[in-house]
């Protein structure tokens, strides 16, 4: 299978251009032979918390994505705020070539250092999809520093996919924990990250994919960059060579928790 993912550099709240950047690196990985593309955590505004902006107002950028998957015969993840009440929820979705939603995620955990979870509601479920056989499941930014909804996932999924906009001073957070999740859960991980400056802070992007031994197999150069590697699932075999996950606790870390 061939995976595409985007570090993108996200014009600010400008849904207009980011459209048409999507456009253009969709057609790009088309191009590869990629199958999927994935692009970072709110995509069409990048992080914002000016939800009157953000928020979509009607279908029709969610339905420029579903046309372009469609006219493109490939899935594509991307991050996008819809309206609740009066506050928000930051999605993930992942759209077919038919043109369907297969996935939609809503942030679990909102940054509430930096005052997003009065602004955002958070979601409550995990979410998971199928391509080729192949199990994803999905997060977003602040999400990876809490490693419980990760071992719920890997009990499905193969591969996780962390969509986020981190900024380049807690790159070094970033990149191992991504590391680590690929190591305790023992499945593949790819964080894709956004690059450039919005709104006075830098994202340095390092965007990567890690195997389940925790070893990095391909990542994007510190510009925006769209990264296509060949994809062939062997989280088992990771699993069956090291069962870790036979040894945990599951009944014992609920009653300590």
């Amino acid at each position: 299978m061939r995976i595409a993912f985007c570090q993108q550099e996200i014009a600010f709240e400008d849904k207009n251009e980011n459209l048409k950047r999507i456009c253009s690196f969709v057609e790009k990985a088309k191009k590869e032979n990629a199958e999927v593309i994935f692009f970072p955590e709110m995509s069409f505004t990048g992080f914002s918390m000016n939800i009157k902006n953000t928020v979509e107002k009607s279908d029709d950028n969610i339905n420029i994505i579903k046309n372009l998957a469609v006219n493109n015969y490939i899935y594509i993840g991307f991050g996008w705020v819809n309206s609740i009440l009066d506050k928000a929820e930051n999605h993930y979705s992942v759209v077919s070539p038919k043109g369907e939603f297969i996935c939609d995620y809503i942030k679990i955990h909102p940054f509430s250092y930096a005052g997003e979870d009065d602004f955002f509601v958070a979601g409550n479920r995990l979410a998971f999809f199928n391509i080729n056989n192949i199990k994803f499941s999905v997060f977003i930014c602040y999400d990876l520093r809490f490693p419980e909804i990760f071992q719920s996932a890997s009990k499905k999924a193969d591969v996780i996919i962390i969509a986020a906009n981190w900024p380049e001073k807690r790159k070094e957070h970033w990149k191992t924990l991504l590391k680590a999740r690929a190591i305790e859960n023992q499945c593949y991980i790819i964080g894709v990250n956004c690059f450039g400056i919005q709104k006075n802070i830098f994202y340095s992007g390092d965007s990567r994919v890690y195997n389940p031994d925790g070893k990095i197999i391909c990542f994007a150069k510190e510009k925006e960059d769209i990264v296509i590697f060949d994809f062939s699932n062997d989280t088992e075999k990771y699993r069956k060579a090291f069962p870790v996950k036979g040894d945990r606790k599951n009944e014992f870390y609920k009653k300590i928790l």
